[in-house]
């Protein structure tokens, strides 16, 4: 043996209490008992601006943790956050549950689209908003946000604006059998104050209530009276395509001043897709005409020469406005090229 040989014995071999991998894997997730409630009123780039009331209202910043995976978050959901939610400059803190959702508004880039994109969760209401003209209206548009509200159980109301300029009676007559809930505004050109906006503050206060519609109605500038200092981009018509041009690019939730009430702004479109939509309930969102469909034979398409809607439209029983109902409903029920709303 070498002079420098040594030998070893197990004095010299150093374990680690710890070693890397020796703790037994677990599909339990934290409880996080000692979460607070959030609601969530923005969504930019994976990051999420919230009101949190725990220990006095104030807004924080959050990330989505890494245990929910795919899971969405979106406006109007309401979390349960840990980590920093002081609200303080550069604070982050964690998303770690989405509470159950009492309704969610959804459309699809068209009708062939088998992705869902959810709009807003838990909102009571939806004001489809629309201009009597410059842009014309476009009442198949319409249509398809009527049926999406039902769909998510939501409770539509339709406001119209520049009633300065053109009278609403023919137009809200082609609604009258559906009963949907309707406020007409306009401008006073004297002054440029909102006529009609305190009756539709009314109808905001203590909901959740969702703006949509076309680029170009007016929708921005109405949220923008509605809450001072909102500070959303609007636009103008373009005097060759009658479009409006698209100015608000994400959706955000803005507190209703004076009152208990939160209004989502969403981005102008210029379609609203609605491949998550059964198309055997489509009728059922249609209640002045779904009456007709009891005479129609087995299996009916409703878009054939046998469908007993035409004999309940040409009977009267759906209305004046029966036949372009009817129209309307057999184009969604038929839609299978992108949706639009010429």
């Amino acid at each position: 043996m070498s002079p420098r040989a040594r030998t070893y014995d197990e004095s010299d071999v150093r374990i680690r209490a710890n070693p890397r991998g020796s703790r037994p894997r677990t599909k339990d997730r934290p409880a996080h008992g000692d979460a607070i409630a959030g609601f969530v009123t923005g969504v930019d780039r994976g990051r999420y601006t919230l009101i949190v009331h725990g220990g006095g209202e104030r807004v924080v910043v959050a990330m989505k943790a890494r245990e929910l995976g795919r899971k969405s978050v979106v406006i109007g959901d309401e979390v349960a956050l840990v980590g920093d939610t002081t609200g303080g400059p550069d604070s982050l803190a964690r998303i770690v549950r989405v509470e159950p959702r009492r309704s969610v508004l959804r459309r699809t880039a068209d009708d062939t689209d088998p992705v869902e994109r959810i709009i807003v969760a838990n909102a009571e209401q939806l004001v489809i908003v629309t201009a009597l003209v410059d842009p014309e209206p476009r009442p198949r548009m319409i249509d398809r946000c009527l049926v999406a509200a039902y769909d998510a159980g939501m409770e539509p109301l339709l406001v119209l604006t520049k009633a300065d300029l053109v009278d609403p009676a023919p137009f809200l007559a082609h609604y009258a059998m559906l009963q949907v809930r309707h406020l007409v505004t306009s401008r006073d050109p004297g002054t440029g104050h909102w006529v009609g906006l305190k009756p539709l503050q009314d109808m905001l206060t203590d909901r959740i209530s969702v703006f949509i519609g076309h680029s170009g109605v007016g929708k921005s500038t109405l949220v923008n009276a509605l809450v001072p200092g909102a500070g959303r981009a609007t636009g103008v018509v373009n005097a060759v395509t009658g479009r409006g041009r698209h100015t608000s690019s994400s959706a955000v939730s803005l507190r209703l001043p004076g009152a208990n009430g939160w209004v989502v702004d969403t981005p102008g479109v210029r379609s609203f897709g609605l491949a998550h939509v059964d198309l055997t309930r489509i009728i059922g969102h249609f209640p002045d005409l779904a009456p007709g469909a009891e005479q129609c034979p087995r299996g009916c398409t409703h878009d054939e020469e046998d469908c007993g809607l035409d004999a309940w439209v040409r009977s009267g029983q759906a209305g004046a406005a029966g036949e372009s109902r009817l129209d309307s409903l057999r184009r969604l029920l038929r839609a299978r090229s992108p949706a639009c709303d010429d």
